[in-house]
């Protein structure tokens, strides 16, 4: 169930998310890609793949290159920075960035804000 407070969306509690694994969730009717990390804080990205055009970017693989918190994708193992959506590593193909979301945890519930586009 999602409640939507000043375009802020409630999706989740903190405790429904593994850390280090994705999460689907539906904010405005864009599906979101929802990570929490060891440390409790939690990034969204969007679920859309630009690359295969699939729906699975929740699916991806959380890790680190140096000090950046990475996504790397299911399909075709594009890497994004999943803090700014940034693409870090296209495979050989044009660059595409994700649109990231804005997420706050507040009493043990995860609310996500609007897309923020590159």
């Amino acid at each position: 169930m999602n409640a939507t407070t000043d375009r802020w969306t409630r999706v989740c509690s903190l405790t429904d998310l593994v850390p280090e694994r994705g999460a689907a969730a539906l904010v405005d009717g864009v599906q979101v890609a929802l990570f929490r990390l060891e440390d409790d804080s939690v990034l969204a990205v969007q679920q859309h793949d630009p690359f295969s055009g699939a729906n699975v970017l929740c699916r991806g693989l959380v890790g680190s290159v140096g000090d950046v918190t990475v996504l790397s994708s299911p399909m075709f193992k594009q890497v994004w920075s999943l803090r700014t959506g940034e693409c870090l590593d296209a495979g050989g193909k044009e660059p595409q960035d994700l649109a990231t979301f804005p997420v706050r945890v507040d009493g043990g519930d995860v609310f996500v804000g609007p897309a923020v586009v590159r």
